[in-house]
């Protein structure tokens, strides 16, 4: 991304002032697979980190899981 990566960019949704900001499900896609890596990203704020190739059973299971939570939260 040009202006800030994907830590950032999760750090900046859940500082909004909206609110919504802190339940709105993010999900990291990432080539980066290590244990730190997931890490990193959870305590950016994200919610789950997929790591690439993407697992379409994976990812659809994912999204499934986080919308219905977001959804019954609204």
């Amino acid at each position: 991304m040009p202006l800030m990566d994907g830590y950032e960019a999760a750090r900046a949704i859940r500082n909004l002032a909206r609110e919504d900001a802190k339940s709105v499900p993010i999900i990291a896609m990432s080539a980066n697979a290590f244990e730190e890596d997931i890490n990193k990203s959870l305590e950016a704020g994200m919610n789950v980190h997929l790591s690439k190739p993407i697992d379409p059973s994976r990812l659809f299971a994912s999204l499934s899981h986080w919308i219905s939570l977001y959804e019954n939260k609204t």
